[in-house]
């Protein structure tokens, strides 16, 4: 199996958000790099994490909402993602607060949570334990990992996928289906903690372990195909500009929904959009999936075709930084030197993303959605922290 990740993660890479390199295949800082925008980057990234700090709940050492530990993950892993921070530093005091108020999240099923949301809140706080290096977090991420395994869906209990949802994993509340937000940020949190607990007393993969075949599955019937509507059903169609995208969830749902007339009648399509095409992305590079399947091949062609950084594609200005997000990780993380477009042309998404996201940076350091508040992008703590994450992630690869 040729798998995506090149190496295990190291504590150092892990420390660098994540970077899966070796370290003899590591880009060194500044071979072959753009000094200058390396250095506009490192700017940027200084007046958004002063920003980050000046928000902290000095009381609590949550940022934001208190009920949603989210937040403060996000806040810890862009203050630690600093390219300007020496590996070996102390933490900064802010995030020592951020770990404690983690910690005192943590539930007696293993989850990191307020009052909902498990699967979103438990999976980037523990991504966010993960980056501290503190082997005393070791537990807590063990007990994580447990709570997140289990929020994978059976619904029939037989260890087969004959529910559309099976194999997937949902926000963990009342709203009970899978989707592929979740089962990607879900599946990112179980594949490194399985790395950094390997070979310690609190290592339980070989006794209790993700369906990574059955998470496979349930992301492929995201993928737009033919071979997707043919299983979702008679009502199911597939438009040619959609196919090797992505979508929320294998079901209706309005914000993605188009009637297709065909020749065997009305078919509901469902439109493959930006941010949850790279969050797909992810998922199979999470699940190794070997990098020569043919629906890892799919997926980048539709970049390809719909690349932009005006909009998040299908979607608008909805998840614009959420999708500049996932994109940076994804590209930077398969080592995409360059998307290609239809025509043949090799676009630079690493300049061009940091100088848009450097674009839209407010004179206080913060980033906020002006044009659409949907999934919370009028908080300018989510905001800005993807923001930074986005540039931290091209920082590593010039």
């Amino acid at each position: 199996m040729k798998s995506l990740l090149v190496a295990p993660l190291t504590a150092l890479a892990l420390a660098g958000l994540l970077s899966p390199a070796s370290a003899q295949d590591r880009i060194r800082p500044g071979a072959d790099g753009d000094v200058s925008l390396k250095l506009e980057i490192e700017r940027a990234v200084d007046k958004g994490i002063a920003f980050l700090k000046s928000r902290q709940d000095p009381a609590t050492g949550a940022w934001d909402d208190e009920n949603l530990p989210a937040l403060t993950a996000l806040a810890i892993s862009a203050i630690l993602g600093d390219p300007s921070r020496e590996a070996e530093a102390p933490l900064p005091a802010e995030v020592e607060r951020g770990y404690a108020y983690l910690l005192s999240m943590a539930k007696p099923d293993g989850g990191i949570y307020g009052k909902g949301l498990a699967t979103y809140n438990t999976s980037l706080s523990v991504m966010a334990l993960l980056q501290s290096g503190d082997p005393d977090h070791l537990p807590v991420i063990a007990k994580a990992r447990r709570l997140l395994i289990n929020q994978q869906q059976d619904y029939d209990k037989k260890g087969v996928a004959d529910n559309l949802f099976d194999g997937g994993i949902g926000y963990g509340n009342s709203y009970a289906h899978s989707d592929l937000s979740n089962t990607h940020f879900a599946l990112e949190a179980l594949y490194y903690s399985k790395k950094a607990l390997a070979d310690t007393p609190f290592d339980e993969s070989d006794e209790f372990d993700l369906d990574w075949d059955a998470a496979i599955e349930f992301v492929s019937m995201t993928q737009n195909s033919e071979a997707t509507a043919k299983k979702l059903g008679k009502w199911a169609g597939v438009r040619e500009e959609d196919k090797g995208g992505f979508i929320y969830f294998p079901g209706d749902t309005k914000s993605e929904e188009i009637v297709l007339k065909t020749p065997d009648g009305e078919k509901t399509a469902l439109r493959s959009y930006g941010s949850m095409s790279y969050a797909g992305l992810l998922s199979f590079i999470y699940a190794d999936l070997d990098r020569d399947d043919p629906r890892i091949a799919a997926v980048m062609d539709w970049l390809g075709r719909n690349y932009t950084l005006e909009e998040n594609p299908g979607m608008d200005a909805q998840g614009l930084y959420y999708y500049y997000h996932t994109m940076s990780k994804a590209l930077a993380i398969t080592r995409t030197k360059a998307l290609v477009t239809p025509a043949g042309k090799k676009i630079d998404w690493k300049k061009e993303l940091a100088l848009k996201v450097m674009s839209t940076q407010q004179p206080d350091g913060s980033w906020i959605n002006e044009e659409s508040n949907r999934w919370m992008e009028n908080n300018p703590v989510l905001v800005t922290a993807y923001s930074l994450l986005s540039l931290q992630h091209v920082h590593r690869n010039l």
